[in-house]
């Protein structure tokens, strides 16, 4: 089967935008640190029962053997 040259060119030019955007813009943080206060808002947390959920990571951390994989929590100020 024969491509055609738009289609090539079509997908040459997606292939370079696709790439462009996983370029580095800068060399500043995604969030800023006035930002940081509203990502850490309890409203933000994927969970709806946070108790709960820390019980089931410990049963999961017991039964594997293993601490510490499930991600960090940290205050609003960027610290941790």
């Amino acid at each position: 089967m024969r491509v055609s040259r738009i289609t090539a060119t079509a997908i040459a030019v997606l292939c370079c935008q696709g790439l462009a955007g996983c370029a580095g813009f800068e060399l500043k943080p995604w969030v800023s640190p006035y930002e940081r206060n509203q990502l850490a808002d309890p409203i933000m947390s994927f969970n709806r029962a946070p108790a709960s959920q820390g019980y089931l990571i410990h049963v999961h951390q017991a039964r594997e053997g293993a601490r510490g994989a499930e991600g960090g929590s940290g205050g609003g100020c960027g610290c941790n």
